[in-house]
Formats: C-alpha cells, sequence, structure tokens
C-alpha cells in the first residue's frame, strides 16, 4: 500500500509538466561600452526573454562565443548571465553573441562588436645593466598579454631628451631584440620600447615601457667643476673654479677649463686644474670643464655670477662731425657718481694716447684729430672704458678732375663710356655727382681717398657730349665742381655695298670703274679694294664722304677675278663687302681680227682647190689629140667646152657654193651645206671622166 501512494506522489508533478510550456522571445548580449580601453574590463551579459504557460522554474543554459568561437558556459535560473574579462587587452577586440537554450528550445543574439583601446605596456629588459665604453647594449622588449603580429621599436633616450630608434618586426613572437653600441660620451644610457599593432580590427599603439638604465663604465669620472670664491663674486675678488676627476686607473688624460671657445687653462696626466683670476664684468658666464682620452670626452658646466663694482663710464661729445678749426667738447660720466680715477684717450694707436685726467676735455680740431675717443674709470684696480665715440673733422674737398679711364676723348656709339672724377683732398665720405649737359646721371659715395668711376653708355649719336662732376663731403661749405670735358661720339662704319660699271663684263684693256657706298659712319672712312687672295690693297684711301669711285684702267685677262671692299674709320670696327666677280671678255677689234682671218683661210683654201682640178684637167688634153683628126678636134672642142661650164658652176663668185637642189647659196646665210656643195665638185669631176671615155672607144 505505501508503495502505491509513493508511486502516485511521483507521478504526480510529470503528470503537472505536462502542462507548462514556454518559448523563448529574444536573446540580446549587451555590454557598458562596445569600446574598451586596454586594461579595464569587458562584462559581457547575456539577457534571455521567455515567454511561460505558468509560473514555474526554468534552468537556462549560457553560452558566449567570440569570433564564433565557444567562449564560456554557464547555467541559471536567472534570466540573464554575466561574462567579465579582465583585463582587457587589444587581442580581446572581436566579434562576440550568447545563445541560450531552455526545455529543449535554443535561441541567439545578434553579433555585438567589442574594440579594446590601446596596448598594454610592453616590458623592456637589458642583457646586461652595466657595460664598457665599446661595447653594445642587448635589449629586449615582449609583449606577454598580446598576441602577434607586431612591431617593436627602441629608444635610446639621449641626456638632450633626443631619441636614437631602430625598428624591429616580429610575426610569431611577442618579443623582440636589438643591438645599441655604447658611443662617445654615453654614461648612463637609458632606453624604452614601444609596440604597434595592424590588424582587421584597426591600429593600435602602446605607450613607453619601464626605461632600463644601463650604466657605461668609464675610465674616469664625469668632471667636478667648483669654484673657491666667495659666494658673492664682486669686480676685483678673486676667483679660483677648479675641474677634478677620478681615475679608474692611471691614464694620460687631458684636462681643459674654458669659457665659451676661449681655454682658460689645460693640464696633461693630472686628475686636477685650477684657473684664477680678478674678476670683471667679461669673466660673467658659463665654465666648462672638460676631461678628455682618446674618443672619449666628459664634460661639466658651472655658471659664474660677477657683481658690477661701478656701472661703464659714458662719453658724451659736443659733435661728432666737425668742420676744421671747430670746438669740440668732450665730457665723462658715470653713474652712481662714484670717486674715480677718469682719463680720455684717443685712438689710434691702438694702446691710445692720453689727452687728459679730467671728466671734460676742449680742443680746436684740425683734421688729424679725426679718430676715436674713450673714457676711462678706474676703481681698485678695475678699469672700465666707455663705448667709443668716433670724431670726424672735415676739410673741405678741392676742385675735382674729371678724366677718361683710357685717356680718350673719341667714344663709338654703342660703347660704354668711364669716366673718373676725384678731388685730391677733402675728408671722406667725398659725394661724386656726374652730369651730361644738366642732366644728373649717377652720384657715388667714396669712403676712402680715390676717384668714383662712373660709366655711361653711348646710345644716340652726337658729335659732341659735355660731361662735369661735383664733388662734396659733411663740410659745412664744401661743393666743388669740375671743368667741363666735351666726348666726341663716333658712329662705326656699317651698311657697305660694292658695284662696277660696266656690271660684272670688261672687254680686254677697257677700263672698269669700281663704285663702294657705306650707309653710315662718321668722317673721314678710309676705303680699301682689294683682289681676292691679294694682301696688298689696289686702292686705298681716305675720303671725308660715305662713297668712293675708283676707275682701273686697261683691264686685261690677268685682272679677271673676285673683288671686294673694305671701310673702316676711327671706330677701328672695318666692314667688307660681299665679292664681286669680273669677266673679261674679247674687245671689237679683237672679233673683227679673227673674222678676217676665217675669210682668209677660206680663200686660200678654195684657190688651192681650185688649182689643182685645173691642173689635172690639163693632163689630160694629149690622149685626146691622138684619136682621128676630126673626132680630136670635136672632142677638143667638148671637153674644152665642158671644161669650160665646169669651171663656170664650182667657182660661180666669191663667197658662193654650187649647191644641186640650189643652185646659188650665200655661205654665210647656210654653211651647213657645204659638204654637199663639195660632193657635187666631186660629181661634176666623176662626170667630165666619164663623157672622155666614151669617146674614145667610139673612134
Amino acid at each position: 500500500m505505501y508503495f502505491a501512494v509513493l508511486m502516485i506522489l511521483l507521478h504526480c508533478p510529470s503528470l503537472k509538466a505536462q502542462d507548462n510550456v514556454i518559448t523563448i522571445n529574444k536573446v540580446e548580449l549587451t555590454v557598458p561600452s562596445p569600446k574598451v580601453k586596454n586594461g579595464k574590463s569587458i562584462e559581457l551579459t547575456c539577457i534571455v526573454d521567455i515567454s511561460k504557460s505558468a509560473s514555474f522554474q526554468i534552468q537556462h543554459a549560457f553560452s558566449f562565443y567570440k569570433d564564433d568561437s565557444p567562449l564560456y558556459n554557464t547555467t541559471s535560473e536567472q534570466d540573464r548571465a554575466r561574462y567579465k574579462i579582465f583585463p582587457a587587452r587589444f587581442a580581446d577586440s572581436g566579434s562576440y553573441k550568447c545563445s541560450v537554450e531552455a526545455s529543449g528550445k535554443s535561441k541567439s543574439s545578434n553579433d555585438l562588436v567589442v574594440q579594446v583601446k590601446g596596448l598594454s605596456q610592453p616590458k623592456l629588459t637589458a642583457l646586461k645593466t652595466e657595460v664598457t665604453e665599446g661595447e653594445v647594449v642587448t635589449l629586449r622588449c615582449e609583449e606577454p598579454e598580446e598576441k602577434p603580429p607586431f612591431i617593436f621599436l627602441f629608444n635610446k633616450i639621449s641626456p638632450n631628451q633626443q631619441l636614437q630608434a631602430k625598428k624591429k618586426q616580429e610575426l610569431k613572437e611577442n618579443f623582440a631584440s636589438v643591438d645599441f653600441p655604447v658611443e662617445e660620451g654615453d654614461r648612463i644610457l637609458r632606453f624604452h620600447c614601444i609596440v604597434t599593432v595592424n590588424s582587421a580590427v584597426g591600429f593600435e599603439k602602446s605607450e613607453a615601457s619601464n626605461i632600463t638604465l644601463v650604466t657605461v663604465v668609464e675610465p674616469f669620472s664625469h668632471p667636478k667643476l667648483t669654484s673657491k670664491s666667495p659666494w658673492n663674486v664682486t669686480e676685483g675678488d678673486r676667483i679660483d673654479i677648479v675641474c677634478t676627476t677620478i681615475l679608474a686607473r692611471k691614464y694620460e688624460i687631458e684636462i681643459l677649463i674654458q669659457k665659451d671657445r676661449r681655454i682658460l687653462n689645460s693640464t696633461r696626466g693630472q686628475n686636477s686644474l685650477t684657473y684664477s683670476a680678478i674678476a670683471t664684468m667679461e669673466d660673467n658666464g658659463n665654465y666648462t670643464c672638460k676631461v678628455e682620452l682618446g674618443r672619449v670626452s666628459k664634460t661639466t658646466s658651472m655658471n659664474l655670477v660677477v657683481e658690477e663694482l661701478f656701472a661703464k663710464p659714458i662719453l658724451t661729445p659736443s659733435l661728432t662731425d666737425l668742420d676744421e678749426n671747430q670746438r669740440l667738447s668732450l665730457w665723462c660720466h658715470i653713474n652712481g657718481s662714484p670717486k674715480a680715477n677718469v682719463s680720455i684717450i684717443k685712438r689710434p694707436p691702438k694702446n691710445g694716447t692720453l689727452l687728459k685726467t679730467s671728466s671734460n676735455f676742449t680742443i680746436q680740431v684740425q683734421v688729424n684729430d679725426t679718430g676715436s675717443y674713450v673714457c676711462r674709470a678706474e676703481i681698485k684696480g678695475i678699469i672700465k672704458e666707455s663705448n667709443p665715440v668716433q670724431i670726424t673733422v672735415y676739410a673741405p674737398v678741392s676742385e675735382p678732375v674729371l678724366s677718361v679711364a683710357n685717356l680718350s676723348t673719341e667714344m663709338v656709339l654703342g660703347e660704354t663710356l668711364m669716366l673718373r672724377c676725384q678731388s685730391m683732398s677733402g675728408t671722406p665720405p667725398i659725394n661724386y655727382t656726374l652730369f651730361r649737359g644738366n642732366r644728373l646721371i649717377h652720384t657715388i659715395t667714396v669712403f676712402n681717398n680715390t676717384y668714383a668711376e662712373f660709366r655711361d653708355k653711348q646710345t644716340k649719336l652726337n658729335n659732341l657730349r659735355e660731361y662735369r662732376c661735383e664733388a662734396s663731403n659733411r663740410h659745412a661749405y664744401a661743393k666743388r665742381s669740375s671743368y667741363k670735358m666735351n666726348i666726341t661720339v663716333i658712329a662705326p662704319v656699317r651698311n657697305i655695298s660694292f658695284g662696277s660699271l660696266p656690271h660684272g663684263e670688261v672687254e680686254d684693256g677697257g677700263n672698269i670703274n669700281f663704285l663702294c657706298i657705306v650707309g653710315e659712319g662718321s668722317l673721314p672712312i678710309n676705303f680699301r679694294i682689294f683682289k681676292e687672295n691679294d694682301q696688298k690693297p689696289l686702292f686705298n684711301e681716305s675720303k671725308m664722304e660715305t662713297r668712293v669711285l675708283w676707275q682701273k684702267e686697261s683691264f686685261s685677262k690677268q685682272d679677271a677675278g673676285k673683288y671686294f671692299c673694305e671701310a673702316s674709320n676711327r671706330a677701328r670696327a672695318t666692314v667688307r663687302s660681299n665679292l664681286l666677280t669680273v669677266k673679261v671678255i674679247l674687245a671689237s677689234w679683237q672679233k673683227g681680227f679673227i673674222a678676217l682671218f676665217v675669210l682668209a683661210v677660206i680663200a686660200i683654201a678654195a684657190s688651192g682647190f681650185w688649182w689643182y682640178w685645173h691642173k689635172k684637167e690639163k693632163g689630160k688634153h694629149p690622149s685626146m689629140e691622138m684619136s682621128g683628126s676630126t673626132a680630136a678636134t670635136n672632142s677638143t672642142s667638148e671637153k674644152q667646152a665642158s671644161g669650160q661650164n665646169h669651171y663656170t658652176e664650182f667657182y660661180p663668185g666669191p663667197g658662193y657654193i654650187e649647191d644641186s637642189e640650189n643652185p646659188v647659196k650665200s655661205a654665210d646665210e647656210n654653211k651647213a651645206p657645204v659638204k654637199k656643195g663639195t660632193e657635187t665638185v666631186y660629181s661634176e669631176i666623176r662626170k667630165a671622166n666619164n663623157d672622155s671615155g666614151e669617146n674614145r672607144h667610139s673612134v
């Protein structure tokens, strides 16, 4: 019976559970801020919203993820669960989400991006914390709580806070090592490192690591500079400045004490050095002790303040620029009016000339009183001088002399005229002014006893240009003018042309006129005419005009060639014309003589030919007489008649030749057919020979 009751009691809850129904409405993941500073905490809260059919307790299974990787699991009856990351590092940046499972149902939240800003401070260590000069310092920088890749930046901090950096990249490890050489002058070295990372999440840079100190073992200690003088040093007190150092062992060191760039005292092979002096205001300032051994150098400095015993004296003049014979007064004054020995001194010379042991001085000045004046005061052996006062005594300028630098009063147009103006006496600075006519050209100030040199370019043609100069200085009444100087401006020869008449050709033995003309140029102009390749001119004459005409008589074949003209004047610039080619042709009488000679040769040739033909005809008459008397008589008559006719055809008259087509032509009108006419003569001769043969056979 008890067993049946127990079973009923156990079965009742399950019957009730079948009536408990849930649904997950929403799962949300929250964080106080999506951006968290490195080293702070990330608090993730997963909240689930569930609807139930009744009021009953449920176990929730919460799961947290980072970048879809499981991060943390927990079970709770509460509707939320928390997960805390502390301390947060840059590697914790990413995408987070959570999921909830209850009564066999599950749901996930949306992704939540959390970014951790900054990196944790890296840790820097040195392999050795004590090194000697000349060794290297090995450093190791690590970022144990972060994940690579990293860029490690090592910095050596110099005493003046300047950084000497070295960079190294590490892709797999969270540490890196570098070496720094110990440089000359290093004593206590300070190092730190910085880590940077650049990933898909972003770029971050860590704060500087701890500063690691490395001690450099020195062969001698840092020098110590002290003063044995009283705390308040006044001008006239004795000062003793002592520099000391401690040697690690005996070295041949050198110690120097210097102020600014001036070395006051030095020693070698000792470990201390003293500089002693009587204090003046010039001893105010910074003192440096320097200890050197080879390339190792160490320095230390101190500042010394010296109080003034009395103020610097002040010298006041009545005037600083004076004319000769004017009165000059000088007064010396010291602020506070202490009792002092006062004197007035003039320089040069370098050490000065004592004028008066008094606080005032009066003189009627001359030129040699020009100089620098000072007031000197002495109290307790301390001597001070006032600022120098420059006194200038002016003598009036003398009449200036105007001269030409090249000693010539003629100038070429376009060139620069150099004039010099100088007063032989007068106190500089002297102002020299040049005038062209009444126009001021330029003013030059000369600060020594020399001339002023002026330059004036001649750009316009003007036969005469009038110049003068004026000289003046600071003398009250000094202003003198030079005599006037006239400068002649010469225009150089330009635009030359050359020709001849007749142009280009001349009969053998005839005359030719050469004409040379220039476009511009100052007179007189020197003309010269040359034949090409001849050094000596054919014509050379100076003319007071811009052209010249020269006739060359009896021009022969040897004179044919190329000619040119040169022109120059006092401008000393020679211009040359283009080449002119001249040819020699036959004279008229030479042409007539050649024509007569040709006609005579033709006549002689014709006469000779006729004589030869006549003689040949005469040789044939005896054979004709041996035939019958009647036949001979007839034949002879015919031959004679035939010979007469042929002669008439052969020589019809002077200057004519027979032609078969044109029986009579002028030889001068038709010279080409002469050969044809000769062939006609030959045919007539052959015809006469055939007729004679036929008569003989008939008999």
